[in-house]
């Protein structure tokens, strides 16, 4: 029966630069297993079989490739990034760039030097993972990578005899530990400008989420998507889940399939405006959202004033949506208060609401018929409005529709088909199908996309609000009411609302056979696990600029700004080095250093088991070395009579920093094996 312990065995009998080898391929290979997810399947395939290549190549002892192989695995790479991603700039195509010529590299590694260019290109490579995540688990990843090319840079400075990977590890978590303390200090106070981090294009097509547009009847089957869109943290308890709406984009310029906004400046050339009223109590909360790559700030409706959102200014549209100058790249944090009960939108007919009316010529007559019939059953006109908003949802509830996430694609007449054939569909078709219905009975109307509902984590409090809660509603136009939320998906699936039925994604086997064995670990584990990483969006993604500023008032600065980070900075390194040169003269005058080189001396033979006294002197320590070792006696011996030489000597042969670097030129002997 194989075991572990053999492949490790044959690995520690490797020749030492073949073992070195090794290790760095195996750094680099995991290096490339954490990009896997954002390179395109031909680059990772690439990456796979040239390190497995230089695998063989050394477990065999064989000459490296020639020139021929490189240039020609080189142009095939640039040919194929030019073709997946129709160019050789930009971030994609210059992170699928960067680990092609990682893995290439290894193939002329035959010095040093060839070395160091792999370890400084596998840091770069590391830095570009945060293009497309600062999740903490990528930064446990990455934490792993660093300690291996660490490991591996450290054991590259020590060329002279065998050391172990586990003492190049140490020394390298040392570093590590002694670098900390500088890296917090530049994290608190290095001052923070715009993001530097890109994020990958939006990819919701077919998988629940918000776009600007939405193609009714396309998408035979939506995949829920269990990502976290945003969290909330309310000010005292939080309102019922049923009217939890967070608005985002509204859609309201249809052309048969497609829904769009309208030109945000048209309706307000006609003298459309929000014309928001609200009454009773807002609803104060604080909002992480999640990068999505798009202007659209999220706020319950409906919020009076603007968020203040980090780096740049929300404004209000006139069809109540809040947006910001520039796409939100990062993790941002920003306060709202919002009031559940509110009115918007002109009291009284004016021009814009035309708009809110448009049906393209050609698509849905049976629908243009269901409305005929039912203006002649409730009356038209804007006194009717209410009775045939209420007629539709009526039918809605008793017309045996169904809520379903697999409604098949459907034909050129979406909203026919779905009030007279098929009958269900997701909030999507529902929402579309609605809104056409009432325009064809001239009441205005527009679909809100936004984010409705969520759930509570038990664990640290936060309202969590995923991609699967993504939803979309309805808005009327009522006569003396203004801009009126119906949301029809309600009365086709009222569970659908707010947290009776909440939809979940598919579980993999593993967690449904944990929940069928027990129901609640599952969700005990992923609150926990979402409540650490909130954290970590609290107190590291999200440290902005702001919340250094926080960090010198509470230090005693009246009125910080990035000027007083920079000369609190600076004022710490000046000190740290200070203190550091104190540390190390006290050291020295602590500490003779002839004693303190013979106790390392000392320590180096204890280690190889030689039984020493306590305050044995250079001479004994070599005549030791000589009775009871074999490899190396001659030189260590040599240089411990060299040592009593120069402190007792008249005319000494060496200096103490000569016998300092000749200390670390000798091959000290190892503790024999049991």
């Amino acid at each position: 029966m194989l075991s572990l312990a053999s492949p490790l065995a044959a690995a520690a009998r490797l020749p030492r630069e073949a073992r070195d080898t090794l290790f760095l391929l195996a750094v680099i290979g995991w290096i490339v297993l954490l990009q896997t997810g954002h390179i395109p399947l031909w680059c990772s395939l690439m990456a796979a079989g040239v390190l497995a290549w230089r695998t063989v190549l050394t477990l065999r002892g064989a000459p490296l490739p020639g020139w021929v192989w490189r240039v020609g695995l080189l142009l095939l790479a640039i040919a194929a990034t030019a073709l997946t991603h129709r160019t050789l700039v930009g971030r994609d195509a210059g992170v699928t760039l960067i680990v092609v010529l990682l893995a290439l590299k290894t193939l002329e590694l035959r010095a040093r030097r060839d070395a160091f260019v792999v370890f400084f290109l596998g840091f770069f490579t590391l830095l570009t993972h945060f293009f497309y995540s600062q999740s903490l688990l990528t930064a446990a990843g990455i934490l792993v990578a660093l300690m291996g090319l660490l490991t591996a840079l450290v054991n590259a400075h020590m060329p002279v005899g065998r050391p172990s990977l586990w003492q190049a590890a140490r020394v390298a978590g040392g570093m590590a530990l002694l670098g900390a303390p500088i890296m917090l200090a530049l994290f608190l106070l290095f001052p923070r400008m715009a993001p530097l981090w890109g994020l990958p294009s939006d990819e919701n097509s077919g998988r629940s989420g918000l776009s600007n547009e939405m193609r009714v009847g396309q998408i035979a089957q939506l995949v829920l998507d269990d990502r976290i869109a945003m969290r909330v943290r309310f000010e005292g308890p939080p309102p019922p889940a049923n009217r939890l709406y967070f608005r985002g984009p509204v859609l309201s310029d249809f052309n048969g399939v497609e829904w769009k906004p309208l030109n945000s400046d048209f309706p307000r050339s006609l003298g459309l405006s929000p014309d928001l009223r609200v009454s009773g109590e807002p609803v104060r909360y604080e909002v992480t959202l999640e990068p999505n790559d798009k202007p659209w700030v999220l706020l319950l409706d409906a919020a009076v004033a603007a968020p203040e959102v980090p780096g740049t200014q929300a404004r209000m549209t006139p069809e109540l949506q809040w947006v910001t100058r520039r796409a939100i790249g990062s993790l941002v944090r920003y306060r709202a208060e919002s009031y559940l009960d509110f009115r918007h939108g002109p009291g009284q007919p004016v021009l814009g609401l035309q708009d809110y009316l448009q049906l393209p010529g050609g698509f849905n007559p049976r629908t243009h018929e269901l409305a005929v019939t039912l203006r002649r059953e409730h009356g038209a006109g804007p006194d009717a409005a209410p009775a045939l908003v209420q007629a539709a949802l009526d039918r809605l509830r008793t017309g045996g529709y169904r809520y379903t996430l697999e409604p098949g694609v459907y034909g050129q007449h979406t909203a026919d088909e779905f009030w007279f054939d098929r009958r269900e569909g997701f909030c999507e078709h529902i929402a579309s199908a609605f809104v056409v219905l009432m325009r064809a009975m001239d009441i205005p109307a527009r679909i809100v996309t936004g984010y409705q509902g969520g759930e509570m984590n038990g664990v640290d409090g936060y309202w969590t609000v995923r991609q699967r809660d993504a939803h979309a509603w309805a808005e009327v136009w009522l006569q003396g009411q203004g801009w009126v939320r119906v949301d029809p998906t309600g009365a086709v699936a009222p569970g659908r609302i707010g947290s009776l039925q909440r939809l979940s994604a598919p579980e993999g086997a593993v967690a449904g056979a944990i929940r069928t064995l027990n129901p609640t670990l599952v969700a005990q584990l992923r609150a926990t696990w979402e409540a650490i990483n909130n954290r970590w969006n609290q107190w590291v993604l999200n440290y902005t600029q702001g919340e250094q500023l926080n960090l010198l008032r509470a230090l005693g600065f009246d009125e910080p700004d990035w000027a007083d980070l920079a000369y609190t900075l600076i004022g710490l390194v000046v000190l740290a080095s200070g203190l550091g040169a104190l540390w190390n003269l006290w050291e020295r005058q602590r500490q003779d250093p002839w004693l303190r080189l013979l106790d390392q001396a000392r320590q180096r033979l204890h280690r190889a088991g030689l039984a020493l006294p306590a305050r044995a002197t250079p001479r004994a320590l070599a005549t030791a070395v000589q009775q009871q070792c074999t490899d190396q006696a001659k030189d260590i011996a040599s240089w411990l009579l060299d040592l009593e030489a120069q402190r007792y000597a008249k005319e000494p042969s060496a200096d103490l920093r000569r016998l300092r670097a000749a200390f670390k030129q000798l091959h000290w002997p190892k503790r024999p094996s049991p």
